[in-house]
This record gives C-alpha cells, structure tokens and sequence, in this order.
C-alpha cells in the first residue's frame, strides 16, 4: 500500500490531483520557510537594536531606565513581530525545517553588529557564515515536502502512537534524572542545563505545531478551534514555553552566551527534528538522499553557528574593581581598585588606629 502511495506520488505521468498536491505542499513549504527567515531576521535587528539602546545608556552620565528608551521598545515590537512569524512558519512547514532556520537569526545578528555596532569581524565569522549559509541552502533544497494539513483529529491520532508514546515515557525518565542532577546533586554543568531546555523544546515545538497548524487550517475554512485537543496544546504550549525560558535564563546566568547559545542552538534543532520525525512522521516516504542531505545541512549549520559564537569577546568594565558590599564589624568600603603589583593587594587599611586588616 505505502508502495502504491509513493509510486501514485512520484510517478513521471502522475494524475491532475497527484500534481495539484505536490504545488500545494512546495507552496505551504516556500510560505514556512519565507516566514522563518523574515521573522529570524527581524529577531537579529531586533537583539541588536536592544543592545545599542544599553550603550547609548551606558555612555551618558545620568542614565535613564532602558524601558524609557524609543530603541529599545523598537527592538521589542520587532521581536514580537519575529517570533510571530517563527510561530506561524510551523503552520506550513515541517518542523524540522523551521528550527534549524534559526541560525538565519545568528548570521543576521553577527552582520549587524560588524556594520552598525562597529564590532571587529574576524576570520571565523566569514567562515562562519558562509557554512552557515550553505548548511541552510541544503536545509531548503532538501527538506521533505510533505502534506503539513493539521487537523484536531491528526493531533489526537498522533499523540497515541506506539512511537510517540515510546518517545514520551524515554523523555520524561531523562527529564527525571536531569533534574535529579540538577536540583538534588547540585550538577549545574552547562549540557545538563541545556538539556533539560532541549527535553522541553521538544515538547513546545510539538504544541506550537499543533497551535499554529489548527489555526491555519481554522483559517482557510477548515474549524478546528471547536476540539478540546486544541486548548490541550495550548496550555501545553504556554506551560512548556515559561519552563523553557526559566532554565535558559538559568544557563545565561551561570555561563557565558558565547557558550550557551551555540550549544543551545544545536539541542533545539536537534529536538525540534526528532519531535518532527516522531510525532508528526515527517520523514515517511522520503528518500534516502533527501535525509542524508538534509541532516548534512544541518551539521554545517551547527558549524557555523559554533564558528560565529567561538572567542566572541564580551563587554566588560574598563576599569576593574571588587565591590565589597556592607562587611558585618566594618564601615562600607564601596568599590575598591586593587594594584595588583602592590605587596599589600587583598587588603585594606582601617580608618581607625588598629592598622591594617588582612581579609579575604
């Protein structure tokens, strides 16, 4: 039967409907895909034009609050409109092909800053970026077109599949030890972290699929917005999207972005491509080249993505200092410079007459 199918698909001579399928799936595919690289590209101006507002507060001796910056609000309003786009991509294309359009966002954002922000391009972010944009061409020319019409009756049937339900019970387990290591053993290494980002991306793309595939087919005329299936993967989709963002924040905060983001960039595509071919099956019937290529793409994707990230210096304070804070026993030093070359660097000399006190 699937023979027949793919032969009826394929066949050099193949009937009006079989042809009129195959333009409607290359069409919804080209939709998804312009869709993803708009709303990437509009995230990149987006972080930049955030980024340019904290400067130009950071030069000015009275700063005011970032939240009463034009720019930054401009930033905002454009990563709204970005992630919308990203949002409704799902709705046309396969999910495996919108998320590792996301390294569109990483070359975008690293052109950008070189142009505008006057930052230093350096060797790696042309090589970078060209891997990156030969890894996304093979990622377009060879993702597999098939039928992105989702129904209420689809999702229902693919969430009791033997392979979902299999890859549902292997998931929560791994999520289960992760957070034992993570909260019980104090393991706060950075895969663990992103790992556990990656588990519950996986969960967020299937969802936002499923949300953004709903309302198109409601759009066109098709109701699904009348199935309780519906409202499911959106509490879903809110639930799994504040955990998400809880433990990326976590991850920024314990390590360097340079670190996080192509790290992280590599384990959501790779769970947004298994939550794809699992749950939504969208490498059946597709040939082994298409695969092969496919995945291929993907790795230069990944490469590039690593390449524009690696050694990419951080702003930090021109002029270092330590801030004490209040000492219990002491006055308030506030922040001190230390002379590294000094004999008497780590300590401080008391205002009073019991001279000076050592203190780490």
């Amino acid at each position: 039967m699937a023979n027949d199918t793919f032969q009826f698909l394929f066949a050099q001579t193949a009937p009006a409907n079989a042809t009129n399928y195959w333009d409607q799936t290359l069409k919804a595919n080209l939709y998804g895909i312009l869709l993803a690289i708009t709303g990437n590209f509009l995230i990149s101006i987006s972080l930049n034009l955030q980024k340019y507002a904290h400067i130009q507060l950071s030069e000015k001796q009275n700063p005011k609050p970032y939240y009463n910056s034009w720019i930054w609000w401009c930033g905002i309003f454009l990563m709204g409109i970005g992630e919308l786009g990203n949002f409704a991509a799902y709705g046309f294309a396969p999910a495996m092909l919108v998320a590792p359009l996301g390294c569109v966002s990483v070359i975008a954002s690293a052109i950008i800053s070189v142009v505008f922000l006057r930052e230093t391009l350096r060797a790696s972010d042309i090589l970078g970026g060209a891997l990156a944009i030969s890894g996304t061409y093979l990622l377009v020319t060879f993702a597999p077109n098939v039928s992105q019409q989702i129904t209420a009756y689809k999702v229902q049937r693919y969430c009791v599949s033997w392979q979902f339900l299999i890859y549902l019970i292997i998931e929560i387990i791994a999520f289960c030890i992760l957070m034992y290591l993570y909260k019980k053993k104090n393991v706060k290494h950075i895969v663990v972290v992103l790992l556990i980002v990656a588990l519950l991306a996986s969960v967020t793309v299937i969802s936002v699929k499923a949300v953004s595939g709903m309302i198109t087919e409601s759009v066109n005329g098709s109701i699904q917005l009348i199935y309780p299936i519906f409202y499911v993967m959106v509490v879903v989709m809110i639930a799994s999207c504040a955990f998400q963002v809880k433990f990326l924040n976590q991850a920024m905060r314990l390590f360097k972005a340079t670190e996080v983001v192509p790290i992280n960039f590599v384990f959501f595509t790779a769970s947004a491509i298994f939550a794809g071919v699992i749950f939504y099956q969208e490498f059946q019937g597709v040939a082994f080249l298409n695969i092969f290529m496919f995945l291929f793409g993907c790795l230069l994707s990944f490469l590039g993505v690593f390449l524009i990230a690696k050694n990419r210096e951080e702003k930090t304070s021109e002029i270092p200092f330590i801030d004490l804070g209040q000492i219990p026993g002491k006055k308030s030093t506030d922040k001190i410079q230390p002379d590294t070359s000094s004999a008497s660097y780590g300590s401080v000399n008391a205002e009073d007459d019991e001279g000076p006190k050592a203190f780490t």
